[in-house]
């Protein structure tokens, strides 16, 4: 059985519960409380090293220690629907969008507020490894998490997906990142249309209730 490594509130591991109601994938859950630390603990230390959510240990006994890995997992050994292309320019756009949201979208927000929050204070960056705040990080994050919402409403205009012309895994990555923008008090506006209206549509979709 495949077991997912959790955390109900956080961004990352979302995409990977997403992904699996979308192929439909039983698979256990152990949640990792991270507002008190859990997965700084040595148990959790054991099973995922790098100390971060989420985890998937595979039915082979592997252990996946991040979403790249995760997705290129569930997406080879349970190819339909595919999530990731199908035609070689579809794998391609699908990549290249992937990820833009994760280095435009997801690491700036993170970059706002692991710089700004105080309950983040020496945890600038996850992982094992303790990282001071940066303070001009976070004012330089703010400017790219409104940018990153320029790109996609400029994107999405006439457009029903975010890369190519089906639901992909790029969709999947597009939706945590505009959600978890408001930590940093973000979130698409009247500015916005098109992102306004793909959002809207992806909400139908009964795996982002997860």
């Amino acid at each position: 059985m495949i077991i997912l490594y959790d955390c109900a509130t956080a961004p990352s591991p979302r995409r990977a519960r997403i992904l699996l109601a979308e192929k439909g994938i039983a698979h256990d859950t152990v949640q990792v409380d991270l507002a008190r630390g859990e997965q700084l603990g040595a148990a959790y230390r054991e099973i995922n090293p790098q100390c971060t959510v989420p985890a998937l240990r595979t039915e082979e006994g592997a252990l996946l220690a991040d979403n790249a890995a995760i997705a290129a997992y569930l997406e080879a050994r349970y190819p339909e629907p595919a999530l990731m292309g199908v035609t070689p320019q579809e794998k391609a756009e699908v990549a290249s969008w992937n990820w833009r949201v994760e280095f435009e979208g997801l690491m700036a927000i993170a970059e706002t507020l692991r710089n700004s929050s105080p309950a983040m204070a020496d945890r600038a960056l996850p992982g094992p490894v303790n990282y001071a705040q940066i303070p001009e990080l976070a004012q330089r994050g703010l400017v790219r998490v409104q940018k990153f919402f320029e790109t996609l409403n400029e994107r999405l205009a006439g457009r029903e997906f975010l890369a190519a012309d089906r639901f992909s895994l790029a969709d999947i990555t597009a939706v945590v990142a505009v959600d978890f923008a408001r930590v940093v008090r973000v979130k698409p506006g009247e500015q916005h249309p098109e992102l306004v209206r793909w959002r809207a549509a992806m909400a139908l979709r009964p795996s982002m209730s997860r």
